[in-house]
């Protein structure tokens, strides 16, 4: 039997019609959480994820497993890869929203793989877009505060300079970026770009930082602890995200680039003690230098997405690092994840 075949459901004939939005990468972090609140709200939801191996795919499975419940009879899977011309022709149609979520992740991978990432976010985003074949869809585009690479101005605007990103993941961001743009000049379609700054919460990435650092604290393994503890980052949790992205669905310039962040700063340091406090361990630091790619600091200037999306951080770090760990440790205790 199919594997994915449990996800696909298709509206009941009686059921009141809604509009759909379409999230390519919907069995992700962002994605999954993005479905379940459209879901809950009573949007119809299609996701396009090709369920890509960097991590546990029984983790993106769960997550489908979550929309579906939110949205019962009114949630779609749809299995492929947005690099293939007729996958996203079959995912867009009929869609009011498309969320362009679905991109490899990670700058430090993208060091080792530029060519990959080039093909999925350049191209894969590229082939999307060239399918829509109505002038109706709104797009939302998610880019990456990586773009602002080693600005040395802080916070980060959207009016800053973007044109020395310092990987390949925040240079294929920028490329996409400048797509979204080229397409909404020809076709006339709104697009906004969203600027994610380190988003972390519950079904987070295992290998993203406050994931990977919870697991070993409690697993009393060394820490990989990357130059002094000075570096600082924009530390966003999931669900004002979400509600940033939910906004640019109906809101904001006929093209516009926005900043989703939290408006505050956290060292590694602090980030580090914060997760000791919660989960009640110290950790075990592993120094090592900075990494390549790796920038000193992340930080929001979010006053256009305020005023122009009505969009608010509403999470301080220390609140959202005991949900992150609340759930963590449940999903620990239950073997859901090692």
């Amino acid at each position: 039997m199919d594997s994915t075949a449990r996800f696909r459901y298709h509206t009941a004939p009686d059921f009141r019609p809604v509009s759909l939005v379409l999230i390519t990468g919907g069995a992700g972090f962002i994605g999954s959480h993005l479905a379940v609140r459209l879901g809950a709200a009573g949007r119809r939801v299609r996701v396009l994820d090709n369920l890509d191996p960097f991590y546990d795919v029984r983790q993106k499975q769960r997550n489908l497993e979550l929309v579906a419940a939110a949205a019962p009879g009114r949630f779609e899977f749809v299995a492929g890869d947005v690099r293939d011309a007729a996958t996203c022709r079959r995912a867009v149609a009929g869609a009011d929203v498309i969320v362009h979520l679905a991109a490899l992740a990670g700058v430090r991978p993208s060091i080792q793989d530029p060519v990959r990432y080039m093909d999925v976010n350049v191209t894969g985003t590229q082939v999307l877009l060239a399918q829509i074949d109505s002038r109706e869809p709104v797009v939302v585009f998610g880019s990456s505060s990586s773009v602002y690479g080693g600005n040395h101005k802080v916070p980060f605007a959207e009016s800053d300079e973007v044109d020395r990103p310092v990987s390949p993941y925040a240079a294929s961001k920028k490329a996409g970026e400048v797509l979204c743009f080229t397409w909404h000049h020809l076709r006339g379609n709104p697009v906004r770009c969203l600027r994610f700054f380190t988003v972390y919460g519950p079904r987070q990435r295992p290998e993203m930082a406050i994931h990977q650092f919870a697991r070993r604290i409690t697993d009393g393994a060394p820490l990989p602890f990357f130059g002094d503890g000075s570096s600082r980052r924009d530390y966003t949790y999931v669900d004002d995200i979400v509600a940033g992205v939910e906004a640019a669905m109906t809101r904001g310039a006929a093209y516009g680039i926005y900043n989703l962040g939290g408006a505050a700063t956290t060292s590694l340091a602090e980030m580090v003690q914060q997760l000791e406090r919660v989960l009640g361990r110290q950790a075990v630091l592993q120094r090592l230098p900075d990494q390549p790619g790796d920038v000193p600091v992340t930080f929001a200037d979010v006053t256009r997405a305020e005023h122009e999306l009505g969009y608010r951080s509403a999470t301080p770090f220390a609140v959202g690092v005991e949900r992150f760990c609340a759930w963590y440790v449940a999903e620990k205790a239950a073997g859901r994840i090692p």
